[in-house]
């Protein structure tokens, strides 16, 4: 009996019984074929990604190296990249804006202070209020016969210096009343010219519940001031015929509260106008 290829072979003696040891050494032999089969693929696997790694890199060496033989003309300037990232500047006009108008400028000129002048105007309401100190109003006047509104010397200091027309109001709280009499002129060099020669006063103005006050030979509380085109005076007594001294608070502050209400008044009048203007500009 022979034997093909490849098949087992038996032990000396023709017992039929396998050489174990052979068969085994056989196996052995065939599993080392097959892991250095394995061992060999990986390796070939690994050098051709190693190959292909080495040629990109070659590659992009050699583009770099293309590029840096180029001009610095031929490459990109930083002006031609793009910078959409930055933002817009703010732009400002190169025209200042105008100043804004000064009030006292509406009330120091007659050709600017074109707002009507009447009582209403600078002394409005039936009541006025200063602080916790409320006052009644009483008698007003609005004439154009400056001289006839006074007492003494005051009255040709007005014509004399350009007085347009005089606006008189009384107020009263107390026992205690004051006239203030506001008198207008063209200019503000008038009006303060004629405050500081101010002599004699502004005659009383009675009635409308305010009884005669400041007869002729007491002792009354005088004022004078100016503020723009505007010289402002006032009178203070008591309406009883009692003498004004420096320790009479209430006459005192009955005369301050109204100068000051008439001056607050006037300045009133040109932040009205000037506002007015300033709105006018920007529209």
């Amino acid at each position: 009996m022979s034997f093909g290829q490849g098949e087992p072979s038996w032990g000396p003696g023709g017992t039929q019984t396998p050489d174990w040891a052979a068969l085994a050494d056989e196996s052995a032999a065939r599993n080392r074929r097959k892991r250095w089969l394995l061992i060999g693929g990986g390796v070939l696997a690994t050098a051709a990604i190693g190959a292909i790694v080495a040629t990109a890199v070659i590659s992009t060496n050699k583009n770099n190296s293309n590029n840096s033989g180029k001009n610095a003309s031929e490459l990109p300037s930083p002006s031609d990249l793009p910078n959409d990232t930055a933002e817009p500047e703010p732009s400002f006009s190169s025209v200042a804006p105008p100043p804004p108008p000064d009030p006292k400028d509406y009330i120091s000129d007659a050709k600017k202070d074109r707002a009507p002048i009447t009582v209403d105007a600078f002394f409005p309401g039936k009541k006025l209020t200063m602080g916790n100190r409320v006052y009644v109003k009483g008698a007003t006047q609005q004439t154009k016969n400056c001289a006839a509104t006074t007492k003494g010397a005051l009255g040709s200091i007005l014509v004399n210096n350009g007085c347009d027309q005089v606006v008189r109001a009384t107020y009263s709280k107390d026992g205690v009343a004051v006239t203030v009499g506001l008198a207008v002129f063209r200019t503000e060099a008038q009006a303060k010219k004629a405050a500081r020669q101010a002599s004699g006063s502004i005659a009383t103005l009675s009635g409308a519940g305010v009884l005669a006050f400041c007869p002729p030979g007491s002792v009354c509380r005088r004022t004078a001031n100016s503020y723009g085109r505007y010289a402002y005076f006032a009178i203070s007594g008591y309406t009883n015929g009692k003498n004004v001294t420096t320790a009479d608070k209430n006459a005192y502050a009955t005369g301050d509260d109204l100068t000051n209400f008439t001056f607050r008044q006037i300045r009133h009048r040109g932040e009205l106008q000037a506002s007015a203007a300033a709105t006018a500009q920007t529209g």
